[in-house]
């Protein structure tokens, strides 16, 4: 059997990676009636983001700039998705600040690559 090394991964998709990985501890915990409603709805769009900046590291030109605005989109909703939760109690003040900071953190990333990718590109005419 041949075991593949892991994809290289940048700082942005690390951090994501990582903070979905707290994540996840902390939905085991959610309460059974959040769970599966806005708990899944929060985990789908957590691999969304993840997918969106993970593939536009690979991309270029235009079409990294569309999935980089699309997993900005992805975290954006995930930041209200957690804050919602925090508003109906499935989410503690303790968890939802953890995940607050890292989203914090991620959402500068996001932008700085953003606003370097904007610097490189041309306005179209």
């Amino acid at each position: 059997m041949v075991i593949l090394p892991p994809p290289r991964l940048i700082p942005v998709v690390l951090k994501l990676k990582t903070t979905y990985g707290m994540w996840q501890t902390y939905l085991a915990h959610f309460p059974k009636a959040n769970r599966f409603t806005i708990g899944s709805k929060i985990d789908e769009v957590f691999l969304e983001a993840i997918e969106y900046c993970f593939l536009a590291s690979y991309s270029a030109g235009a079409e990294k700039q569309l999935l980089l605005e699309k997993g900005i989109a992805k975290v954006d909703l995930i930041k209200l998705l957690l804050q919602l939760s925090w508003d109906i109690k499935a989410l503690d003040n303790k968890k939802y600040v953890a995940l607050s900071e890292n989203f914090a953190e991620i959402g500068r990333m996001l932008g700085g690559w953003k606003r370097q990718l904007t610097s490189k590109t041309p306005a179209n005419k």
